[in-house]
């Protein structure tokens, strides 16, 4: 049999030394060719770890990050597990971004390290579709931690990132081990030919996302199937992503 290339060789011994085999990477899609594009795979990295966090440190923008982490967790299979610090999650909202009551267990946590603690124990159970942790702050080593258990059992992470204080928000941009990090914010819904209200739109920032480029969309918020959409101005308007681009991100 020919050897393995070098590069090869040496991938093979950091696994034994690692205690772990590589695996191959499944995705949810979005089902946005827009926004799937821009992620490596097609679509969000299941057995991964995300962050989210609202556009700025408002309560408005902080509840579309939430809807929009209930939306991802909704696609998934199983059940979700959210860790909360405060009993502040209105249920009957995320169930209008997709994920039924009956699909939540929540565990009220007092604190960051216990909701840390917490997620890391549900990522490492398994069955889950996904988890979701409500947290401040997310140092190198707490992501790395989360990463590792969520590679074990292939269930999605998500660190939702929410602010009681603006000086909370210091640490949000740093480098951690989470694949991707998302901002959520509101920006103004379509207006209708009659009074109502009208679908609510967001504007999704990719800030950042390992092995792609940060990017910008606007989207319609998630439907009752935890979906997202194009707005139908924009549909017909391919050129439109050159717009959305945006530097680099590692």
């Amino acid at each position: 049999m020919r050897p393995k290339p070098a590069i090869e060789s040496l991938r093979a011994q950091i696994e034994r030394i690692e205690g772990r085999s590589r695996r191959a990477t499944s995705v949810l899609p979005f089902g946005i060719p827009e926004v799937d594009s821009r992620l490596p795979g097609g679509g969000l990295a299941r057995g991964a770890l995300h962050e989210v966090a609202g556009g700025s440190n408002g309560a408005i923008d902080g509840a579309a990050a939430g809807l929009f982490a209930a939306g991802i967790a909704a696609r998934t299979t199983g059940k979700t597990l959210w860790c909360i610090a405060k009993p502040d999650l209105f249920a009957p909202a995320l169930a209008q971004a997709g994920l039924a009551a009956d699909r939540v267990v929540y565990v009220e946590a007092g604190d960051d390290k216990t909701v840390l603690a917490c997620m890391e124990e549900g990522l490492r159970h398994g069955g889950l579709g996904a988890v979701v942790g409500e947290i401040a702050h997310l140092s190198m080593t707490a992501s790395r931690r989360l990463q590792l258990a969520a590679e074990e059992t292939r269930s999605i992470g998500i660190a939702l990132r929410r602010w009681r204080r603006h000086t909370d928000a210091y640490d949000f941009g740093v480098q951690t081990a989470a694949r991707t990090r998302w901002r959520v914010s509101v920006i103004p819904s379509e207006t209708l030919p009659v009074p109502g209200i009208g679908r609510h739109r967001w504007l999704v920032e990719l800030a950042h996302v390992k092995g792609g480029e940060s990017a910008d969309f606007e989207v319609d918020a998630c439907d009752e199937q935890g979906c997202l959409a194009l707005p139908a101005e924009l549909v017909d308007r391919p050129a439109a992503a050159e717009g959305w681009r945006r530097g680099a991100s590692g």
